[in-house]
């Protein structure tokens, strides 16, 4: 069972944990698009996206100065939404950036896109046969390493790996929900997304 919080916690430098209804609440730095509702889950309580204008923008940018680190959450992709759906977005908008997000098929499947832009370096670790139902909840991990090696996870399975040249992001800021400039919206749920500082091995990741 994933533990119970009901704030952002900075845990230790440069990490970031958020359980989403926290953000509903409110707190510093926040905007809200569209009207995000709290919704229950097997791990408490969640919060559901439309895939239409729902959405958390914050100020912060919670991988700044990161040169390595692990990006987990805990998401139940919904069916009938966009077909490029980026549930997170840190960093700069157009220039250096980190993107997670589900493409979903007209079957109403899913699979992982992760993306890392850095510089004039650039990484997408996407296979479209690594599809998955809607419906259910999962975790999702991208590590990052100190050598820019990549790895996409799903409950703790490694999916596909790359590497890019990667220097930490120093500038920006995070939504979750959609991407920073409020398009690809994230149709369904999302529990909790937790950042470290470091490469944490699956045995490591939130309990799912």
């Amino acid at each position: 069972m994933v533990s119970q919080k009901s704030t952002i916690a900075q845990i230790n430098p440069g990490s970031w944990e958020c359980i989403l209804t926290a953000l509903k609440a409110g707190v510093k730095g926040l905007s809200v698009s569209g009207d995000p509702k709290v919704v229950k889950s097997p791990y408490g309580n969640a919060i559901w996206f439309n895939g239409i204008n729902d959405g958390f923008f914050l100020e912060n940018n919670p991988i700044k100065g990161l040169s390595c680190f692990t990006v987990e959450a805990i998401i139940k992709p919904d069916a009938d939404g966009p077909e490029e759906q980026r549930f997170l977005h840190a960093g700069e908008i157009d220039s250096d950036r980190l993107l997670i997000e589900t493409r979903l098929t007209k079957e109403n499947l899913w699979y992982l896109d992760t993306f890392i832009l850095s510089g004039e370096s650039k990484k997408a670790l996407i296979y479209p046969k690594l599809v998955h139902p809607v419906g259910s909840w999962y975790h999702v991990a991208l590590t990052l390493d100190k050598k820019g090696k990549m790895i996409n996870y799903i409950n703790g399975k490694m999916e596909i790996k790359g590497e890019v040249e990667f220097k930490p992001i120093n500038s920006g800021a995070i939504s979750i929900g959609a991407r920073r400039n409020k398009i690809s919206w994230f149709k369904g749920a999302i529990y909790k997304i937790k950042i470290s500082p470091g490469v944490l091995e699956p045995k490591d990741f939130i309990t799912f």
